[in-house]
């Protein structure tokens, strides 16, 4: 049992025996104090040298040959103190470093995740937070699928999030189907967003900014998909470039 309380202090198991052996032998040489603990002698004079660091164990040298001893146990929550004074330095070192480690974290990891929202105060949400860092020499880029009988309904939408559009101060550069033309949302914002038409299906209606992609299927309650990943936005900007290149103003 007070083999294993030393150890919670902070002793090997080697550390605690050697120094229990060496309480009841008192001043000793090396040899006793193997035999008496159990540790081989090509290990106890490493064992010994652990203790004295730890300040558990003395010694003096008595014609040419050291006598190791035990400190009194008394004296031992001195051990305890240095340890507390170590953790404290240790605690407050770490805390100006810990900015330091995050931004090699930053740097080596890209963050990538996926969110979902529903309805429109989710949709809603979900542009605010794809919006949040802006960049006003970025800009944003996006895909319509126009659907005729939702499409009231999404022009709302989008008259509702113009001010907040307006305020951040991002640009839109957006793709669609000719019956896009009609809406009435782009031909009242053509100040902040370029729009072209384009024959070709497009996969759906889908944002794009920065290293974030959304994509919202309209219906009786949309659903918004918010992609969090480089790589992922990336390739939707090439391909929103490449069907840019073969769009009709």
């Amino acid at each position: 049992m007070i083999k294993e309380d030393l150890q919670k202090i902070g002793l090997t198991e080697g550390e605690a025996r050697a120094y229990i052996a060496m309480l009841e032998l008192g001043s000793s040489t090396v040899g006793p104090i193997a035999k008496k603990s159990g540790i081989s002698y090509s290990k106890v004079y490493e064992v010994l040298q652990r203790l004295i660091e730890k300040g558990f164990v003395s010694f003096i040298i008595k014609e040419k040959t050291k006598y190791f001893q035990a400190v009194k146990p008394s004296l031992l929550t001195k051990f305890l103190d240095r340890q507390e004074s170590e953790i404290e330095k240790n605690r407050e070192m770490l805390k100006q470093i810990i900015p330091q480690l995050e931004g090699f974290r930053n740097n080596r990891e890209e963050k990538q995740e996926v969110e979902i929202f529903v309805g429109m105060k989710g949709l809603r949400t979900a542009n605010e937070k794809m919006f949040s860092n802006v960049n006003k020499k970025e800009e944003a880029l996006f895909l319509y699928v126009y659907k005729e009988n939702f499409g009231e309904i999404i022009d709302d939408f989008y008259y509702k999030l113009a001010p907040f559009y307006k305020q951040i101060g991002i640009k839109f550069k957006g793709l669609g189907s000719k019956e896009w033309s009609k809406s009435e949302y782009i031909k009242k914002n053509s100040h902040f967003i370029e729009a072209r038409y384009i024959d070709s299906p497009l996969p759906g209606t889908i944002d794009i900014y920065q290293d974030k992609v959304l994509q919202v299927a309209w219906g009786e309650k949309p659903i918004g998909i918010l992609i969090q990943s480089k790589e992922i936005a990336e390739n939707y900007r090439n391909y929103f470039n490449s069907l840019w290149k073969i769009s009709k103003k």
